[in-house]
């Protein structure tokens, strides 16, 4: 199955929508946006919404990681919100969960980051 991907920035969030499966092939298309964004609109917080995925192997959770590498050095951080069961389990079994802040929806998000 493919990915689609939606982007949009509010302030300097970046939020990004799944639908489909984060694998190998799809990670390495969306890597080099990803960071092209953070640098050009000074993004400090990365809201991945796993509401429409399907499927997350390791490259995703490297993906993840990556970009929370990436952000530490500016004192960002990751959100993940919107997540189904299956991928909740991922999350907890890869540890993302204790470098990650886990949030319901993207109302919560908007909400812990103040966000109208």
């Amino acid at each position: 199955m493919t990915l689609e991907v939606e982007m949009f920035i509010k302030r300097n969030i970046l939020y990004i929508r799944f639908n489909g499966e984060l694998d190998q092939n799809n990670v390495e298309k969306i890597r080099k946006k990803v960071i092209d964004l953070i640098v050009k609109y000074n993004i400090r917080y990365l809201v991945f919404n796993f509401k429409n995925l399907n499927f997350m192997d390791s490259s995703g959770i490297g993906f993840i990681i990556g970009r929370y590498n990436y952000l530490k050095k500016i004192n960002g951080s990751i959100i993940l919100c919107s997540m189904n069961e299956q991928i909740k389990r991922i999350v907890m079994l890869s540890g993302l969960q204790k470098i990650c802040t886990i949030k319901k929806d993207e109302d919560d998000v908007n909400a812990y980051l103040g966000v109208a």
